[in-house]
């Protein structure tokens, strides 16, 4: 009888959830078919981050164009980073329930139109170029909180770990190229709006790769090794889950002061190296129309090259401890995270005497931040169940970013024009940025510090996890009932 009772408490919220079954691939989809779903989400994900950091990379030149203080230039960054915090969860709850190809379809048309729609706005009207800067998150939310879940139902064990790993090494290399190619185009035109106007037509191409090729695989599919359909719980049940996940809270904390640290130096390292430079007076001051983003080119290049360094170490160091050292992901995050901070102070203190000293150890930095990129998608996709990722991804993404690079540009810009006060000298521009960048390296420590506690978690979370996963599997291809020893996870499901 109490087994019989904890089936009936399973099936309520399950059955209390009105919304309609999606349409998914509940076939066993090819393993070549598999790879080519990989390389096109890789694809489209790389254009995300290239957009993502082109305005970063012709910021010097939106700044004359438009007039604007530091403050304001760092708004172009933190609205598209609010859009992006209040759609995720719309999206990761939608991407739990509904066709997660359509969704994502949907919401790169917009990004695509967006972001070709910005780059004719004219001098008087830096408002709309905020306004659509804002609804280019919207494609972004859609795609980053659903696509690393269909690679996680294409894959599992170590394979997924290589295509999460494959997947995530393109947001350095992305952003890194959006910095290169943004001030090159710029620079090659005259004028940077053509900077922009590049990613929608790449964009547009892979928008056609993921409509023709693309699959809607089951959720879980990879797990359940043919596609068992899972129940869907409720949204507030899914929230109250996550909460209740340990090594998921504190790694998300984790990547809040990750992407604080990130957003902030990745938005304004390009100019506070050309500030540098003025200062020492290796350069004179930078004419926008004339000059070659030097700065921009380099550094954007040595993002691509340690991106891909980085993710690569992590991942294959994930693989060789992971057996060995249940708890081995969260301790490599957190290492990362530790020892970036000394070098993120370093290369900020030594900008103002040397230039190539301040790369290297800009370099060094990067590399061990890298290490956590694939790692952290992996933490999440074996933490959480199939039919929770998306929302997990939302919800993570939507904090990171909240507490994260939301506000770290516009906080680093307004804390630089506060500094600068009345010295509006060249001089000054250079200390009151770098003044305002030593926040970074401190922020970089709280975030080691979190990761240290999702390691004190993450065993027994994964465990559980698994241990739902393969329950749940078993209750929806055969309708066992939820034994009576079970109420605890009858609970939460």
């Amino acid at each position: 009888r109490g087994g019989s009772s904890a089936s009936t408490r399973y099936g309520s919220v399950a059955d209390s959830i009105s919304a309609p079954e999606p349409e998914e691939t509940t076939t066993v989809i090819s393993s070549e078919r598999a790879y080519v779903t990989v390389a096109i989400l890789c694809y489209v994900n790389l254009i995300n981050y290239m957009d993502r950091y082109t305005i970063a990379g012709v910021l010097l030149s939106i700044q004359n164009f438009f007039e604007i203080k530091d403050s304001m230039s760092g708004l172009l960054q933190t609205v598209f980073i609010c859009s992006f915090i209040v759609l995720a969860p719309i999206f990761g709850y939608l991407g739990d329930r509904y066709n997660r190809k359509l969704i994502m379809i949907g919401g790169l048309t917009v990004w695509v139109a967006m972001t070709l729609t910005s780059s004719f706005v004219t001098k008087s009207y830096f408002w709309l170029l905020v306004l659509f800067r804002a609804l280019v998150g919207t494609g972004e939310a859609s795609y980053s909180t659903i696509a690393p879940t269909i690679i996680g139902d294409l894959f599992s064990g170590t394979k997924r770990t290589i295509m999460i790993s494959a997947f995530y090494i393109f947001i350095p290399v992305g952003s890194g190229l959006g910095y290169i190619i943004g001030s090159y185009v710029a620079s090659a035109t005259g004028d940077w709006r053509w900077a922009l106007r590049l990613n929608p037509i790449l964009g547009s191409f892979g928008l056609l790769l993921l409509a023709v090729f693309c699959p809607n695989p089951s959720r879980g599919a990879s797990e359940a090794h043919g596609g068992n359909r899972m129940q869907h719980t409720s949204y507030l049940e899914d929230i109250k889950y996550l909460l209740k996940n340990k090594s998921f809270v504190w790694s998300s904390l984790g990547v809040t002061a990750m992407a604080f640290l990130t957003g902030a130096l990745a938005f304004w390292t390009p100019i506070f190296l050309d500030r540098a430079q003025i200062n020492q007076g290796i350069q004179p001051p930078l004419n926008y129309i004339s000059t070659v983003f030097l700065s921009s080119y380099v550094f954007g290049g040595l993002t691509v090259v340690t991106g891909i360094l980085g993710v690569s170490l992590g991942s294959t160091i994930s693989r060789r401890l992971r057996d060995r050292v249940p708890n081995a992901d969260p301790l490599i995050c957190a290492v990362g995270m530790l020892s970036s901070a000394p070098c993120f102070f370093a290369a900020i203190i030594l900008a103002s005497t040397s230039v190539p000293a301040t790369y290297v150890f800009i370099g060094i930095g990067e590399i061990l931040i890298s290490l956590n990129w694939s790692i952290l998608a992996d933490i999440l996709l074996y933490v959480v169940v199939p039919t929770r990722r998306a929302t997990a991804e939302a919800l993570q993404i939507m904090v990171c970013h909240l507490l994260g690079d939301a506000g770290s540009p516009y906080l680093i810009g307004t804390i630089s024009d506060a500094l600068r006060s009345q010295l509006n000298t060249h001089e000054w521009k250079f200390r009151s940025l770098e003044y305002s960048f030593l926040l970074c390296p401190f922020v970089g420590v709280l975030g080691g510090l979190f990761f240290l506690m999702t390691a004190v978690y993450i065993t027994k979370d994964r465990k559980e996890a698994e241990h739902d996963r393969h329950y749940l599997h078993a209750w929806t291809s055969q309708q066992v009932s939820v034994p009576a020893h079970m109420p605890a996870m009858a609970a939460r499901y």
